[in-house]
């Protein structure tokens, strides 16, 4: 029996953590855990025959951080190899009697990906790839993605295991207090992803305590349908006596995490700072727990790398002014390669409500195998809406469906045999929602009953690709009235027979309608109404129409949809009149609040034209002082506030460089000196190859005009202490990921109190609390890169 038909019929037990065991048994600081599978096998074995003797179904190898940024190629096949043989043999000896299983474990590279850091996706999957084909080689029973805090790297790592290997994958990732990862996305954003690219159970570690964790757990118990997993640390992590420990006991986290066997939760173990005792105090508080059934969830869900769009409850609006088809400027846009006007598209939607973005570049001289994932990534980076991939052209969907970040919307596939063959394997294969045209080799179809009869013909076949039929949305194709009379109630007819007879929602080009005819808004408005009476599902639509606006509020108001009529009231000023998509500014007077808009929504570009614009009659520092700090700081408080996630934060941030960059350059062409705020330094400390919250926390800094001196990672503290003592800097900021690092974070901290006194010290890191950092002595907690900002500038104000 294999791992997943044991854990559709038995509660599973996990192990517990790693590092913290090989601190204690003399894992030196800076030292990389998983070479310890190559010099001290006898202390790796013992640990995993220890988690097996307490009742641990699933072991993982000690190969978190084994990857090819860490290793050279012979190293890493060596430490892989040696971690499985350890992993087996503890297997092979432990004298416990359940089933046993050795899971390839595979952690984050420590790197961000692009387009927020400098990690090509592609170079990601490809680092990935190396690790999974070794434990291929040596005999893994599984593969365990864990502690993943970014979608993206995510989705990456999956990838690899689905490209390069038949085993069965388990995901797991870490959230943050706010219940998201550390990249914005939600829990249904994130099961959405996983569980449309086949993993086989997906859950949360790491990150806190069972009892702080349990509501992320609830909504993946509510949203998953397959085996969810739980392996939460001891807690929060504290210093008692120099030592850092952790504030849950055994006992009081076996209690919790039998609550959450009680739940739903299938599979259960600890992470960072549980022990062999944590796992026997769990096996032993769970042995009466029954499995509960493992429910098949039924919701139609798209989601962009922030957060989940569910079909249902009211129609959803999809923006369509990304297609050329008619549209003369997009297509000049598309060819010139003018990224800021197809952006400013895509945020100007955004801004008039829709749920969800048309992204088509078929137009004449167009690659669209190149240019769709191409602007599929940059759409991404202004705007956190999930999009509707429209292309025909079967290679340009996998290569935009291949970098999208999310689970997308995929238009189209239709009953012709070659359609379905080439769409149906991309849908199984990266995940997504297929919108399903009722249009065969015959044509399409003259009644609403035809159409349904495609439309069944498509769902059966979509099912022999085990896609379900929650991930098809049926489009019956709206006719233009103005040929054929009766072209409006087919489709009508064809909405109610499709969501009645088969169960399945629906999405139409309303506009298609009107083809032909004057004053066009008017006439989609009306049948857009009637068609979310006859239960549209969604709508490609024209946000900028007013007639289709007043359509969707005033439907939703009256049925019911929309409570106090708040969204009603709140957008009735913009539904007097039919307007266009706001163009870019063209002259200095209109640039200043377009930049500050710019640098909110991340247009990089944009941003640096604007400022090239301003500056033609505004001093470059009134820009600085009345446009870019404020879009800064209106982009930070909307961070704290949790509005406003990573990927726009750094989009932000990136954006206020290159308008920084405009002004930089102004300067040195005038003779004006560069001026700065002060001088920061920031490593990363030994032992910690980890630097995504460094980098971050570099780019902030730096865009708000403080001068950052980085050492990078792996830093020693004599390093970090000469460079306080050199450059005097009144500030130095420490980052550490990991608990295993902490020591060192200590130690560099002591260091400075020596060699450079008047020196403050901030810290701030996954493992880090407050109390904690206060414990080390540091003087300031960032608790997120927000913070330190906050922390420089008020330091540095005094």
């Amino acid at each position: 029996m294999n791992i997943t038909e044991f854990i559709k019929h038995n509660i599973t037990f996990l192990d517990g953590g790693m590092g913290t065991l090989l601190q204690a048994a003399g894992l030196a600081p800076g030292e990389a855990p998983e070479t310890w599978n190559l010099t001290h096998p006898e202390h790796i074995i013992n640990v995993h025959r220890a988690y097996f003797d307490a009742g641990s179904h699933v072991v993982n190898t000690n190969t978190f951080g084994a990857n090819s940024l860490k290793f050279d190629d012979e190293t890493l096949e060596a430490v892989v190899r040696s971690a499985l043989l350890n992993a087996k043999r503890a297997a092979a000896e432990s004298k416990a009697p359940q089933r046993k299983f050795v899971a390839l474990d595979i952690g984050p590279t420590g790197k961000m990906l692009q387009p927020i850091g400098n990690l090509p996706f592609e170079t990601a999957v490809e680092i990935f790839t190396k690790t999974v084909r070794l434990g291929m080689k040596y005999g893994a029973d599984l593969v365990m993605i864990e502690t993943m805090t970014d979608l993206y790297e995510t989705k990456a790592a999956l990838l690899a295991v689905k490209e390069n290997s038949d085993l069965p994958v388990f995901v797991s990732n870490a959230y943050t207090e706010s219940g998201r990862l550390l990249t914005g996305a939600t829990p249904e954003a994130v099961i959405a992803t996983l569980e449309g690219m086949g993993a086989d159970a997906v859950g949360v570690n790491c990150s806190y305590g069972p009892e702080a964790l349990l509501p992320v757990i609830e909504a993946y118990l509510q949203n998953a349908g397959v085996p969810v997993l739980f392996k939460p640390n001891a807690g929060l992590p504290v210093e008692r006596d120099g030592k850092t420990v952790y504030d849950v006991a055994p006992q009081e986290f076996a209690k919790a995490m039998r609550r959450a066997l009680d739940m739903g939760v299938r599979l259960a173990g600890g992470c960072c700072g549980t022990t062999p005792e944590y796992i026997s105090a769990l096996t032993s508080a769970a042995a009466d727990a029954e499995p509960k059934d493992i429910v098949k969830k039924t919701a139609t869900v798209v989601s962009s790398f922030s957060h989940a769009v569910t079909f249902g409850e009211k129609p959803l609006l999809i923006g369509e002014r990304i297609n050329p088809t008619g549209k003369k400027r997009l297509k000049q846009a598309l060819k010139e390669n003018d990224l800021p006007y197809i952006l400013n598209e895509a945020v100007s939607q955004e801004e008039k409500g829709v749920h969800m973005l048309d992204v088509n570049v078929g137009a004449p001289e167009i690659d669209e195998p190149e240019m769709l994932p191409r602007l599929v990534a940059e759409i991404q980076g202004v705007t956190d809406l999930p999009l509707q991939i429209d292309s025909s052209d079967a290679e340009a969907l996998k290569n935009a469906m291949r970098v999208y970040n999310g689970k997308p919307m995929i238009n189209s596939v239709n009953g012709k045999r070659e359609s379905m063959d080439a769409v149906f394997p991309l849908i199984k294969k990266f995940g997504g929602v297929a919108v399903a045209l009722t249009l065969d080799e015959d044509g399409i179809p003259a009644t609403a009953e035809g159409r349904l009869a495609v439309a069944e013909k498509i769902l059966k076949e979509a099912i022999k690709y085990g896609i379900d039929k929650k991930d098809l949305v049926f489009d019956p194709l709206c006719m233009s009235v103005s040929t054929d009379a009766d072209a409006a109630r087919t489709v009508l007819a064809s909405l109610r027979l499709i969501k009645e007879k088969l169960g399945c929602h629906t999405v139409l080009g309303v506009s298609n309608v009107s083809f032909g005819l004057p004053n066009r808004d008017a006439l989609n408005g009306v049948f857009f109404t009637l068609a979310a009476d006859a239960g549209l599902g969604a709508a490609i639509m024209n946000p900028f129409s007013a007639d289709m606006m007043k359509a969707y509020y005033g439907y939703c108001a009256l049925n019911g949809l929309d409570e106090g009529f708040a969204t009603y009231i709140q957008n009735a000023p913009a539904l007097v009149s039919t307007a266009a998509a706001a163009p870019l500014p063209q002259t200095p007077e209109q640039a200043g609040s377009a930049l500050q808009k710019a640098i909110l929504t991340g247009q990089k570009e944009a941003a640096a034209s604007l400022t090239r614009a301003l500056l033609q009659t505004t001093p470059p520092l009134e820009i600085v002082q009345n446009e870019i700090v404020p879009a800064l700081n209106a982009v930070g408080e909307g961070f704290e506030k949790k509005t406003i996630f990573l990927p726009q934060l750094m989009n932000s941030a990136e954006a206020a460089g290159m308008a920084f960059e405009e002004i930089r350059k102004a300067a040195v062409s005038d003779g004006q000196p560069q001026k700065n705020k002060g001088k920061i330094i920031i490593a990363t400390v030994r032992g910690d190859i980890h630097d995504i919250g460094k980098n971050i926390v570099k780019m902030l800094l730096e865009n708000y005009g403080y001068e950052v001196i980085d050492l990078g990672k792996d830093v020693l503290p004599e390093t970090i202490a000469r460079a306080a003592a050199d450059t005097g800097a009144p500030l130095v900021g420490l980052s550490a990921l990991m608990t295993t690092t902490v020591p060192a974070m200590r130690e560099t901290i002591r260091l400075l109190r020596k060699t450079a006194p008047e020196c403050k010290i901030m810290v701030g890191g996954a493992v880090l609390t407050e109390d904690y950092a206060r414990e080390i002595g540091a003087d300031f907690y960032g608790k997120d890169a927000m913070a330190t900002v906050r922390i420089a500038q008020s330091l540095f104000s005094e």
